[in-house]
């Protein structure tokens, strides 16, 4: 798979009701692409629980109002959807509440439900991240919780038996961080990038995890080398097309970037993103999604040294 050659920016117009500005929210696609499910995130102290569809083909915003329980308010959680079940929520922060619960939201029944959670139950954190494996587990890695401890972690979900196991690999591996995001490459690794530490801002470090089939003794962590972005956390990040895009997110300086990367799966290198359009504005704590019906990625939200943001971009890809 090629480097994308490029894309152009454009501002998304909505018509009625939209959500407040925020950052770190979660905005999940569903199995078929047509609506993204946005959950939480904060504005200064204000901390949100509200759930919104976004119909990706008409650009227009609904706010939902599951009926019975829900996730409390949060900000800086995981969101995956998991095909023909729905929208799955993991841990976060509320103010000095830290999270470690998994809630899915099922968009057929519009309903919440808490799922149970045994075995090697993770910390409550936030800032971690998390990606559905190719084996159907839930995969989550690193974090932050109170009296300023980070994790090295990892641990995996399985939802047929409602049971956490630790995947963490014995050896060396990405230093106790949060603020990091990950994903699934085509070749059946874990990759995580970026995020922050005791002491340093901002990492610009790239590791991949190798599932050895055993639980955590067998997995293995390697670094990659070779030219990376800049050192930053919170990006915004998708997956398109076999290859991961990175944009923004708050740099070594603690300034917000602007800046758009690809790393293709097939050649495993950093290239800058050629865009064009009216550039969104730098900042961190955003949204990235994946619109391939439309051939377009779509950028939500975040935050900048001016405060929170509630707009909505499309780079349109094709």
């Amino acid at each position: 798979m090629t480097p994308l050659p490029g894309g152009a920016w454009a501002g998304i117009v909505t018509t009625g009701e939209s959500p407040a500005a925020r950052e770190d929210h979660t905005l999940t696609v569903d199995e078929a692409g047509a609506t993204a499910y946005l959950f939480g995130g904060r504005d200064g102290a204000t901390v949100f629980g509200d759930l919104w569809a976004l119909d990706l083909a008409s650009d227009t915003w609904q706010l939902r109002s599951p009926a019975g329980d829900a996730p409390l308010p949060r900000f800086g959680h995981e969101g995956v959807w998991i095909p023909g079940r729905g929208l799955v929520i993991f841990a976060g922060q509320a103010g000095s509440a830290f999270f470690n619960d998994l809630w899915l939201y099922d968009p057929a029944a519009d309903r919440w439900s808490l799922l149970p959670a045994a075995g090697s139950v993770p910390v409550p954190r936030y800032g971690t991240c998390a990606a559905l494996g190719p084996d159907g587990r839930l995969w989550m890695s690193h974090g932050f919780t109170e009296d300023g401890i980070r994790f090295a972690d990892s641990h995996a979900y399985d939802f047929a038996a409602g049971m956490w196991s630790d995947e963490a690999p014995a050896g060396n591996g990405p230093i106790e961080r949060c603020l990091q995001t990950c994903w699934w490459r085509s070749d059946g690794t874990f990759a995580l990038y970026g995020g922050q530490t005791t002491g340093v801002a901002a990492l610009g470090d790239l590791w991949t995890l190798t599932p050895g089939g055993g639980g955590g003794p067998t997995n293995t962590w390697s670094e990659v080398g070779g030219d990376l972005p800049p050192a930053r956390n919170l990006p915004a990040v998708a997956r398109h097309a076999q290859a991961t895009i990175i944009l923004g997110g708050r740099g070594i300086e603690k300034t917000a970037l602007a800046d758009a990367w690809q790393l293709p799966d097939a050649t495993g290198t950093f290239s800058p993103l050629p865009v064009s359009g009216e550039v969104p504005p730098p900042r961190w704590g955003a949204s990235l999604i994946d619109d391939p019906i439309r051939d377009r990625l779509v950028l939500f939200g975040g935050t900048a040294d001016g405060g929170a943001l509630g707009d909505l971009w499309a780079l349109n890809t094709h």
